[in-house]
Parts: structure tokens; C-alpha cells; sequence
């Protein structure tokens, strides 16, 4: 999340919107509720507690060698039209989207 707080004015010149999201418990083992408090963030951050929204983009990673009952680190990219433009899906809890990736997608799909 931190990586994208310098690109916020930038994508919001080109009208991209990002949004977090998290399979996990407000009150639970990581306790997200206290983490903002301490680190306040400047997108909207969406916690999936019953796990729906990350079943639906097929996230869901019931039991892994390194994650359990938890979604597969992944980032998405949506258009206006609610079409999904871009996906990666991480191997494991460390693996990210490249932050060049990202950005490319996002504003090629904002028309940029």
C-alpha cells in the first residue's frame, strides 16, 4: 500500500481510483483497525471479512503452504465499466505486482 501513497496525485490527474482490499477479520490476528489508526491511509481500504468479494475474483486460497483461509496477494484492475482489464495473482504471500505493471494498466485504461 505505502508504494502507492507518491502516485496518489497522480492517478488522481487521470481520474484512476484505487481501492484496498483484504480478506480479513476487523478485529482479527492482525488486528487491520489498529494498523490504520497508525498508519492512516489515503486510498479507501475494503475489509473482506466473510471473504466474498475475494471468492468472486477466484483469491480465495482455503489452505496454502504459507496461508490459510486467507485471499492470494493479488491486484486488479477494473474499468469504469466494471470490466476487468488486469489481474496477477501472487505464488505466495510475498509475491507483488510490479509497481510499472500496475501504473501501465491503470492508465492505459484510463486512456493515458
Amino acid at each position: 500500500m505505502a508504494q502507492f501513497e507518491p502516485k496518489k496525485n497522480e492517478l488522481e490527474q487521470d481520474h484512476v481510483q484505487l481501492l484496498f482490499i483484504a480478506a480479513e477479520k476487523r478485529h482479527g490476528f492482525w488486528h487491520p483497525e489498529n494498523f490504520f489508526v497508525k498508519h492512516p491511509s489515503a486510498f479507501p481500504f475494503l475489509l473482506d471479512e466473510d471473504r466474498a468479494v475475494t471468492k468472486a475474483y477466484g483469491l480465495y486460497q482455503r489452505l496454502g503452504t504459507d496461508a490459510i483461509n486467507i485471499a492470494r496477494t493479488a491486484t486488479l484492475v477494473v474499468d469504469r465499466a466494471g470490466m476487468l482489464r488486469y489481474i496477477y495473482r501472487g505464488d505466495s504471500q510475498q509475491d507483488r505486482a510490479s509497481m510499472d505493471d500496475v501504473m501501465a494498466a491503470a492508465l492505459s485504461t484510463a486512456g493515458k
